[in-house]
Formats: structure tokens, sequence, C-alpha cells
């Protein structure tokens, strides 16, 4: 079976099955590494998402009342299906949103554990009996929130939406996704296929992809109760500020400028490929892309050499036509974006010791050096395959040049295991990782960044996925009725 075939979803929207044209007609999907069309999607518009969210709420209700034992049925096949057609969902990840093969599998390998990990949620404890100076059982349980609204990025599009629809839709609420119009099919038709293979009931799961528009609308649904959102930090802000005045929970996965630290005495040819890696996967284009590499002085000079040299050697082209490290970016508004922060960075006197050219979309690793903290490449998220090299002398300096950003998603700390914990228990983040570089995921860890990186929210594992889409519920029962003076 040929699960993403374009005949089926040509030009339309998903409510449980494939609908006419969204009220926002129809837009191409492209492939960014050649130009090419593969496909168009219906695009949604307010009215659009309104429907979508009153048949959300009506089925819902129905969802929330079967028995553990039949959503987690239909979790496990959606879990099963993603293994069956991983090749395939693959192959689209690599044509729409550019990425090399080995990261298409990661997308479609942690999306099947996702379901494997959410269907156990639904039989997950939800409650806790509390004491009382009543003479009463007082007990706090968790409920459905019921209509979760999803809106996902471009470029992790397959997880970053897996991550809130299948924990959410285990614990018996209602899904609106939004995935990002650049990838809507790897990120949106993907899964809407196979929860609607895997015996979803009809209206639990809304594919609405659409700009602006239909993101605005996806939040201010009322029967929307909790807004997951994966972007940048700005458009996380507007969200938030919406979500403050609407009396939403708004769980803000926002964007990063995360630091790897390289100590003295660290091993270069490790370091190296630990920050090649950091700083080149997917293009960069990670939220917890090694942004900033401060490496100390004795190493300093070394590394650079290294790490451009690294830099100079990865295969950059079409990630489907042959093997490469890097593919493109994902348009040209975000290349000529990654292009002017490295030209003012080497026009504010850093050293181009690696890349800074492109062609098309093709943008070459790039590695600069003789930079410091104010120029734009180091102090703004590049969200692109850029590594700024600044040297530090001391353990301290290195804490305050980590510290010294809006940002707390990620941190990577390479060398002495001694002197690597005690910065990590200085340098504010949401993420640290000892002897390794700064992207890093799986399905069981709570995920999540701090100050500009985020709200502070939590996904992954039964604890902080129940906390995010349930409603705590206090709940107490009497043998008798009780009286009252009056």
């Amino acid at each position: 079976m040929t699960l993403l075939d374009p005949g089926a979803w040509t030009g339309k929207i998903f409510d449980g099955g494939w609908a006419a044209a969204g009220d926002g007609g129809v837009f191409e999907v492209s492939e960014p590494a050649t130009g090419g069309t593969l496909g168009t999607l219906g695009r949604a518009g307010a009215a659009d998402v309104a429907r979508a969210a009153r048949a959300a709420a009506a089925a819902q209700r129905d969802w929330a009342a079967r028995t553990y034992e039949e959503r987690a049925a239909v979790l496990r096949a959606a879990g099963r299906l993603f293994e069956e057609h991983a090749a395939e969902i693959g192959d689209w990840i690599v044509r729409e949103a550019g990425s090399i093969p080995p990261k298409a599998e990661l997308e479609t390998h942690f999306a099947a554990s996702l379901c494997y990990e959410s269907a156990a949620l639904a039989s997950h404890p939800q409650g806790l009996v509390l004491p009382s100076a009543q003479p009463r059982w007082s007990l706090a349980r968790r409920r459905p929130a019921g209509v979760v609204s999803v809106i996902s990025p471009f470029n992790f599009p397959l997880i970053l939406a897996m991550r809130s629809v299948a924990p959410a839709l285990a614990l018996g609420n209602a899904v609106l996704l939004k995935p990002d119009p650049r990838t809507a099919v790897c990120g949106g038709v993907s899964i809407a296929r196979i929860f609607q293979e895997a015996g979803l009931p009809d209206g639990l799961l809304h594919l609405l992809p659409g700009g602006r528009e239909a993101g605005e609308a996806v939040v201010a649904a009322p029967e929307v109760r909790v807004v997951s959102f994966t972007g940048s930090t700005a458009a996380g802000r507007r969200i938030g500020e919406v979500c403050g005045r609407l009396l939403k929970r708004a769980h803000l996965e926002l964007g990063g400028n995360n630091a790897l630290i390289v100590l003295p005495g660290a091993r270069i040819a490790d370091a190296v490929s630990a920050g090649a890696w950091g700083a080149f996967l997917h293009q960069g284009q990670i939220c917890m892309t090694s942004g900033r590499h401060l490496v100390h002085e004795s190493l300093h000079a070394e590394y650079v050499a290294a790490l451009a040299d690294r830099a100079d050697k990865l295969p950059v082209g079409d990630p489907a036509a042959g093997p490469v490290a890097l593919g493109p970016i994902i348009d040209a508004g975000q290349l000529a974006h990654v292009d002017e922060l490295v030209k003012a960075t080497v026009a504010a006197g850093a050293r181009l010791a690696a890349g800074g050219t492109h062609e098309g979309l093709f943008y070459r690793p790039t590695v600069l050096d003789e930079v410091t903290p104010d120029m734009p490449a180091y102090a703004q998220e590049v969200f692109g395959p850029v590594a700024p090299v600044v040297p530090f002398s001391t353990p301290q300096e290195a804490v305050e040049l980590a510290s010294a950003t809006e940002y707390g998603l990620s941190l990577g700390i390479l060398g002495d295991v001694g002197q690597a914990m005690k910065i990590a228990d200085a340098v504010p983040t949401g993420l640290v990782h000892i002897n390794d570089q700064t992207v890093n995921d799986e399905p069981v860890v709570p995920f999540g960044g701090v100050a500009a990186s985020g709200n502070g929210s939590r996904f992954g594992g039964p604890d902080a996925n129940i906390e995010a889409f349930t409603e705590t519920q206090w709940v107490t029962i009497r043998g008798e009725i009780a009286t009252y003076p009056f």
C-alpha cells in the first residue's frame, strides 16, 4: 500500500477524511533541492479551523470515554505503521525538508517510538489520594484537556509534530495540527494518513496546513484549551500573549543559541567531530544547534583549523540524488538570513576560516574565527550551518560567555567531567550534555528550554506529557450527605 499517494490528498485538507480545498485555496508542495513541485495541498483558512475545532470538541467527548485499551491500540497500530512505511515517509522528509537520509530515518524511528511510549500513557496512573481534614475521601485525578492545537515547524517536521500529537491523543484529547506549509506532507499528511489507517475515529485529528491566518485561528478557537507550539521565539511570544489573554495554556518550545564548551585537555579529534555534528547537522536548522563554540585558549587555534578542514571536506548537495552531509537550506528567505549574518560578521572583523559561500540553496558549512560576542553570527540565532569560535581562558569566563544570551535551551561541555559538572550547575539552560554536543533528544525525556527558548514546559516521558495535555480535577467522596449550619 502506498501511504502518501498524492492522488488522495491533492488540493485537499484532512478532517477524518480528505475534504475539498480549504477556504484559503491551494498551495504547492516544493522540493528545495531542485525547486520542483511535489504536489498541492488545500490551504486552511479561519473558517476551516472553526469547523474543525467544533468537530474536534464533539468527537473528543466520546474518545475520552473510551477505555484505555482502545486508545492504546490505536497508538500501537500507528507505531507499527510508521515502521512499515518508514522508507516512503523518509523519502518525503528527504525531498520536502531537504534532509539527508540518516536524519529522515531518525525521524520515522522517533515517530514510531513516540507512538509506543504514548500508548503506555493511556493506562498510566493518573491520580493521587490526598489527605483530608474532613470525613471523606479526597482525590486528585487527571482529565483530558479537550482540544489541543499543535503548531509544528519545518526542520524536524515529523518528530516535532508527533511529540505533541501522539501523547495528546493517547490521553483522550482531540488535535488540530497546523504544520509548516513548507513541510506539510511529511509533517502533516503522513501523520493524518497513519492515524487514519490505524483506526483513529473521525473528527479527532484535523490537518490544517496554512499560514498566519490558520495559525492565529488554531490558537484563538474557543474550543482549544492547550496550544503546543514549536518555532521561533518571536512567534512564540505572540502566541503566549494571546493565550494569556484567552486564559489558555501554552507550551512554547522556541529558539536557541546554544554553547558548546571545549575544556582544556579535551581530545581535539573528538571535540571537532562533536562540534561539526552539532553545528552542521541538517544545515544547522535545529533549535539545539551548537551555535557558539567556546574553546579554551590552549586548544583554540588547533580546534579552528581542524573544524575548518572538516567543514571544507563535507559534501553538500541534493540528498535525494546521492550521499551528502548537508542538503539545501529550506528556502531563499532563510538562506538570505544566514548569508547576511555571516557577511555582517566578517565585515565586523571576523575571519572566514571555511565556507561562507553558496550555490542556490546549498550553503557551505562555515567556520568563523576571531569572533567577538557582539558580532551578529555569534549573538543571534543563525539557523544555518555556521560555527563561530570564541576562546576563553578560565572556567568562570566560559560560564559568563555561555550565559550571556537571552536563550536557555541546550548546553554541551566537552572534557573533564568534574569541571563540566560545575559549569553545568552555573549556566541557566533546559538541557545539559556533558561530553556530547548540543543536539540530543529521546522520546522518554522531558524536553524543553527556559528564558527566550521557552516557558519551561516539557514534553516527553509520562510525567511531562500528562502535565502538558491534561487538567487536574479535585474529587471528594463522603459516605453521607454533609450537613451545614444553614
